[in-house]
């Protein structure tokens, strides 16, 4: 579909960083989770560590006429590059040269995942406030403030101040009650109360969120063979029909590699418009990166005593020029994986429909 006309609402700190005759259309985060708040679907919001992934992504959200969220989280990429290389001004370059190389027109979003504040220092608020403005300097158009490691008094007053500047450009925002565990467990879900808590407060401040996103039992990763997969999709139907109704908000769901098909298809009945998948493209770049890259960076990994995602820094260089053979591999493996989830998604079509909303100036 041709989706030219839509430059024009690309948001201002968006629009100055994308070249002449680029195709890319980054817009509004609020106004797509605002539209697609009624719909039961959900955005693809993929963590792109390798970003050979990104074409064969693009791809299938044009096929599929998908809305779609690239993004980075702080540990990923952060004003040092995080573990990925990646600083925000180079992710979005390197969307933005995948868009032109594809040919992608179809709208999307570039979201900073996970701007985590893990205390209530004054280092710690100032750093994720300095991320921030490098993220709105280099074209975000969506925000996830991450402060749910502490209290919910500090979470509220941490989120309402960091959240500033972006509601003062009405961008996207998601908020985050209940920390994520790197294992799923029912003992730490957040709850009903806990979620209606960190709202009236964060509300009382001026702030009102898109998204929240709650610990509902998924894990950050891989999960290991054998280990249960638990998402308790009745507790976050409930935090949904607490929040949505009186504060408009929906479901960001984190943690969904590793995930089945067939229950990732029950996601959105339970108020959930938002997924994240990070890991899987990681695998599926992994499987089809050269065998002796591949052996270099275990290798590296193991000395190190770290994880094989802390690899792709040190590799960055060789990864972005394997040969094309490998490239067009991985490509095409991405388009694939990305096919079968945003069928899963229910988010065939979805682009359309924030395009119909947005030049009808209904959002």
């Amino acid at each position: 579909m041709d989706y030219k006309s839509l430059k024009k609402f690309i948001p201002e700190n968006a629009s100055r960083v994308i070249p002449p005759g680029n195709p890319a259309c980054p817009v509004n985060g609020h106004d797509v989770y605002e539209t697609l708040a009624p719909h039961k679907t959900i955005v693809m919001a993929c963590n792109i560590r390798i970003p050979l992934v990104i074409p064969g992504i693009m791809r299938a959200a044009r096929d599929l006429d998908a809305m779609v969220a690239f993004e980075l989280a702080k540990s990923e990429g952060d004003l040092k590059g995080g573990y990925t290389g990646m600083t925000p001004d180079i992710f979005v370059d390197t969307i933005l040269k995948a868009a032109k190389a594809v040919g992608f027109q179809t709208p999307f979003l570039i979201h900073g995942d996970h701007i985590t504040v893990k205390n209530a220092s004054e280092g710690e608020v100032e750093g994720a406030r300095a991320l921030i403005a490098g993220e709105l300097a280099a074209g975000y158009t969506s925000f996830a403030i991450d402060a749910s490691f502490n209290e919910i008094p500090d979470n509220a007053r941490i989120t309402a101040e960091l959240s500033k500047p972006i509601a003062e450009r009405n961008l996207g925002l998601e908020v985050e009650v209940g920390e994520i565990k790197s294992a799923g467990t029912e003992a730490h879900l957040s709850t009903v109360e806990e979620a209606v808590d960190l709202m009236e407060r964060l509300h009382a401040s001026g702030i009102s969120p898109d998204l929240l996103a709650v610990n509902n039992g998924s894990k950050h990763g891989n999960y290991l063979e054998g280990e249960k997969i638990f998402i308790d999709l009745e507790r976050t139907g409930q935090i949904y029909q607490a929040i949505h109704g009186r504060f408009g908000a929906s479901i960001a769901q984190h943690g969904i590699t590793g995930t089945p098909p067939h229950l990732i298809g029950r996601f959105a009945e339970y108020g959930i418009r938002k997924g994240n998948v990070g890991t899987q493209w990681q695998n599926v770049a992994h499987e089809g990166l050269p065998p002796a890259l591949m052996r270099k960076m275990r290798e590296w990994a193991k000395e190190a005593g770290k994880d094989l995602k802390f690899a792709t820094k040190q590799f960055k260089a060789e990864i972005d020029a394997v040969p094309r053979e490998y490239a067009g591999k991985i490509e095409q493996a991405a388009y694939e994986e990305a096919k079968q989830l945003f069928q899963a998604f229910r988010a065939g079509g979805t682009a359309r429909i924030v395009a119909d909303a947005l030049q009808a100036g209904v959002k």
